[in-house]
């Protein structure tokens, strides 16, 4: 068994993510897919894993209104979201309700990854980077590579309907006294967001405009704009201003849910995850190993099967981070 990479272990959209792991999303089936992952993630623990919660504040009733719709079907499910008070430091005179899961947190994407790949090599996994999965004559192939998953699948007679979008990512310079259970919290509106890392905070939000393509190119004309809804939000970061920025890419499909499986003879997918994927590995990784080994997966991945785009049948993600 050989584990490739084009470039280095960690070295593309891993590196440069978010590193959040939730629960709350808008569909049976990627909440779902969260919940399977949740457990391995508590495993880890810290340092890798920090169950500090997720929150979600709404700013008008009608944004107040879809928190707790979805946070209905996510309680029907078993994930244990609640209404709550705001943390000390966060903004409140202009919140009418926020929700929280306890369960979920913040990871650290490349440690966690390294430690996978450490384990799997002490389990016999070859690891092979600067290697092209393309080139390996493989029996089988698992593509799991990200926004270049399409080109990998073009070369292996697949097409996957993924497409490249670019993301960004802002850390601010240190800020005092940063409370260290802070959840990553989420104006359920604008979709802008902030996590705790060491002294820092991490800002993040969808551009006005989706940037497709490749080009992972950091926007500054933006960074006023996000430091001005970060000190709105969080006074304490009154002084801060941005230190670092980066972009990264996510795997879009059309309905922003991942392509999990059989894709071809021979050929298995486990990409197009929409920015989810770091959160989902775990339970994708198990599910679909599964497949390859022609066990019945112990997670349902037919929600996720590539022909569902040929039938049409689309059942599009709303949480989209």
């Amino acid at each position: 068994m050989v584990l490739c990479d084009r470039g280095n272990v960690t070295g593309g959209a891993t590196a440069k993510a978010m590193g959040g792991v939730r629960q709350q999303f808008s569909t049976e089936a990627e909440v779902r897919l969260a919940q399977a992952s949740i457990r391995f993630f508590e495993e880890l623990g810290a340092p890798f894993f920090e169950q500090v919660g997720y929150l979600f504040l709404a700013t008008t009733e009608a944004g107040l209104a879809e928190l707790e719709e979805r946070a209905e079907l996510q309680r029907s499910l078993g994930v244990p979201v609640v209404a709550t008070k705001l943390p000390s430091g966060v903004r409140k005179d202009d919140v009418v309700g926020a929700v929280v899961c306890r369960e979920d947190g913040v990871a650290d994407p490349p440690a966690v990854a390294r430690e996978l790949v450490r384990r799997a090599a002490e389990r016999g996994v070859e690891v092979r980077e600067q290697t092209d999965a393309a080139e390996l004559g493989a029996d089988i192939v698992v593509i799991a590579a990200g926004p270049h998953s399409g080109e990998l699948g073009r070369k292996l007679g697949v097409e996957l309907p993924i497409r490249p979008l670019c993301r960004q990512l802002l850390a601010t310079t240190p800020i005092p006294q940063l409370q260290p259970d802070l959840p990553m919290t989420v104006e359920s509106e604008t979709g802008f967001h902030f996590r705790k890392r060491g002294e820092r905070l991490l800002l993040a939000m969808a551009d006005p405009e989706p940037r497709w393509g490749f080009d992972e190119v950091v926007d500054e004309s933006l960074f006023d704009d996000r430091l001005a809804r970060l000190r709105h939000r969080f006074p304490s970061a009154a002084d801060a201003a941005i230190d670092d920025a980066w972009a990264g890419l996510y795997d879009m499909t059309p309905d922003a849910h991942p392509i999990l499986g059989r894709v071809a003879d021979g050929v298995y997918a486990a990409c197009g995850f929409s920015g989810h994927g770091f959160m989902q590995s775990p339970a994708v990784g198990r599910a679909v190993a599964e497949e390859v080994l022609g066990l019945t997966p112990t997670f349902d991945l037919s929600p996720y099967r590539v022909d569902r785009f040929d039938a049409g049948a689309l059942f599009p993600e709303q949480l989209i981070l």
